[in-house]
């Protein structure tokens, strides 16, 4: 079984993030403009696709967040590497 690499979960992570977001996005527009047919109000889509936005926001930070550790930390092993650091 393979395993995943931190650069194959952050891909994963940043995929799953920009489905929610756009998911979250649809259900808004379709509660505005959905008709009341009584099945579903129109608060619950926009409630569930806020919802939905804002994992997918939070999501989104993690990544960007890790991302930068990651490269903060190849930076200084980078520059450990080459003796540079003072």
């Amino acid at each position: 079984m393979k395993t995943l690499t931190k650069e194959d979960k952050l891909t994963f992570q940043l995929a799953v993030a920009v489905v929610v977001i756009l998911a979250g996005i649809i259900l808004l527009f379709i509660g505005f403009y959905a008709p009341p047919t009584g099945e579903i109000h129109n608060s619950v889509l926009i409630a569930y696709g806020e919802s939905l936005t804002f994992a997918g926001a939070l999501i989104g930070v993690d990544y960007a967040a890790k991302k930068e550790v990651a490269k903060f930390k190849e930076e200084i092993k980078s520059e450990s590497d080459h003796g540079t650091v003072n």
